[in-house]
């Protein structure tokens, strides 16, 4: 009888730090090549498809839209030290309703602040509105807000902002030993990680009850057209693009590294123990094996994680959070 074959995981970190009595780990000297450097997701945000993927999550969560009045209604205490989505709103003579100017998710200072930012006109953003309301002869000037957590903003950020890494798989010449290869680069800090996997042809994922979009689509944003759909718009092209782009890498879980760092709990997921129980099986790392046992079909494998302060990683409810951003229930939870 063939040995059973053993899933080890190659990574530059001391694998000695999170080893238990019943799982024997041992440090392998190969690495992968460091990704490149992960830019501040700051930037990322402001691109447009995400701007119009805020509005859409908004119009999920539904916050009022408010008359904006004076700065005296963003000086109240409930917005001196609020996170959230934010956005600005107006509407013509012509039509009443409120379409979307811009939205954003404030995640390093508060709502109010931002909102200020936006609506002075002696700000740089300000004056972009000031000017809309002189030229194309807006009526009222709307805002609304989504109070999110700390937390809860920085898995918005990984799920919008960052890119899936993959995760390579390597088979030894004998077919006996599996290997997944981890990348190096993944912070020995607190935080959160995500766990996705290559989409299966004819797959379907289970609604998370009215949680919206499963694809976000490349859009153009159309501000400063006078039209009225002026705000998000979408062609067939754009949302067929964005389906075929978006659609290749399903999320399978989301962990949050509150006791242990970033590194050591991804290294635990794959490098699970030897001995796998029957119930285990549905669990992240009971699929992450399976997956890469010698003559199986593998899919691939992706990660993506971000640093968030312990202090916060309790706050909120980021699993309901991101399953309403990305519109369906993970695979697997804890």
């Amino acid at each position: 009888m063939n040995p059973r074959p053993e899933l080890q995981v190659y990574q530059r970190q001391d694998l000695a730090v999170y080893q238990d009595a019943d799982q024997d780990v041992e440090e392998m000297n190969f690495v992968k090549k460091k990704p490149e450097a992960r830019h501040d997701s700051t930037e990322n945000m402001q691109k447009p498809e995400i701007v119009q993927a805020l509005m859409a999550l908004l119009d999920l969560v539904q916050p009022r839209w408010q008359d904006f009045q004076s700065f005296d209604d963003l000086s109240s205490t409930y917005f001196a030290n609020k996170l959230g989505i934010f956005a600005i709103g107006y509407n013509t003579r012509w039509v009443e309703d409120i379409r979307y100017h811009y939205t954003e998710i404030s995640s390093q200072v508060p709502v109010g602040k931002r909102l200020k930012e936006y609506l002075s006109p002696e700000k740089p953003e300000g004056k972009v509105i000031s000017g809309k309301r002189q030229k194309m002869n807006w009526k009222k000037v709307y805002y609304k807000i989504f109070e999110i957590t700390k937390s809860e903003a920085r898995c918005l950020e990984l799920h919008f902002a960052f890119e899936w890494i993959p995760i390579a798989l390597s088979r030894a010449a004998n077919d006996n030993i599996v290997q997944y290869l981890l990348p190096g680069g993944i912070p020995d800090t607190n935080g959160l990680y995500v766990i996705g996997c290559e989409e299966a042809e004819g797959e379907v994922f289970s609604p998370r009850r009215d949680y919206g979009i499963r694809v976000l689509p490349r859009v153009s944003l159309q501000h400063d057209s006078g039209s009225t759909t002026a705000g998000p718009s979408l062609s067939e092209n754009d949302l067929n693009q964005g389906s075929a782009m978006k659609s290749k890498i399903c999320y399978c879980y989301l962990g949050v590294a509150e006791e242990k760092t970033i590194c050591q709990c991804i290294l635990q997921h794959f490098q699970p123990p030897v001995k796998m129980l029957a119930v285990e099986t549905c669990t992240i790392n009971g699929f992450l094996s399976e997956n890469c046992q010698p003559g199986a079909s593998s899919r691939s494998i992706y990660i993506k994680f971000i640093e968030v302060e312990k202090e916060y990683l309790s706050s909120g409810c980021v699993q309901e959070c991101l399953e309403k951003a990305m519109g369906y229930s993970l695979r697997f939870t804890k």
